[in-house]
């Protein structure tokens, strides 16, 4: 078992562009999710921003952001693709985002199912208090994470990601009380044969309720809904 960071920097990362279709097609969906929350431009945090399926479409609608995460082999993807734009990078967790914030944000993202990253709900609790913190008085939080309380079971465990005629990608989910174990499974083929390498993390059960209360405590107006490609939609503004 791996942690987060270690599977996304020696396993994902080399490949994480190919498993989003490519990064003209993920952009695309990139400025798809954000239909509807994309505002007049401003201050905007990308939690999580990989590559920058998210993060190169807010730029380019005129916002100024802070794109944090913790795979270097993406933030550097996402400078080659981002020339131009107003856009700070960094290598950071993002529960310390804060310490590269020079403004109050208008917008906070945290998309992908990056969310259950975290391994504990006191985690998830105090990234969304500073989240509360670092909005502008008019900001707003949007979230897209994947419902784990109920997790596939039997065949359904084995799932698909992306295949082509020399990679094939499959994740395997295992259940355990607090957290589901992702198994990465990726056969590539060789000079003579395919070859299987497998990597595994946990990602924390997140229920969406759970998330809406703690928003809500914190005085935000909060609301839960679908999102795209089976995840659900957290947003919350003050």
């Amino acid at each position: 078992m791996t942690s987060v960071a270690d599977h996304y920097a020696d396993y994902l990362g080399p490949i994480y562009v190919w498993m989003a279709g490519g990064m003209d097609h993920a952009l695309a969906l990139g400025k798809r999710d954000l239909d509807g929350v994309i505002g007049a431009g401003g201050a905007a945090v990308d939690l999580g921003a990989g590559f920058g399926m998210h993060t190169i479409p807010l730029a380019r609608a005129g916002y100024k952001v802070l794109a944090v995460d913790t795979c270097d082999r993406l933030l550097d993807e996402l400078r080659r693709h981002s020339t131009g734009l107003d856009i700070q990078a960094e290598h950071c967790d993002m529960l310390r985002f804060q310490e590269h914030l020079s403004e109050k944000a208008d917008l906070i993202l945290c998309m992908g199912d990056t969310l259950p990253h975290l391994q504990t709900m006191e985690d998830v609790s105090l990234l969304l208090q500073r989240i509360a913190e670092s909005l502008s008085p008019t900001g707003r939080f949007v979230a897209a994470f994947r419902d784990y309380t109920r997790l596939p079971q039997g065949a359904a465990r084995f799932i698909p990601v992306r295949s082509d005629s020399d990679r094939i990608h499959t994740c395997f989910l295992e259940e355990q009380p607090e957290h589901v174990v992702v198994h990465d499974v990726i056969h590539e083929k060789g000079d003579h044969d395919w070859e299987m390498t497998v990597s595994s993390y946990t990602k924390l059960r997140l229920s969406p309720y759970v998330v809406n209360d703690a928003l809500l405590e914190l005085g935000l107006k909060s609301a839960i809904g679908p999102g795209a490609r089976g995840m659900v939609s957290a947003t919350a503004h003050r």
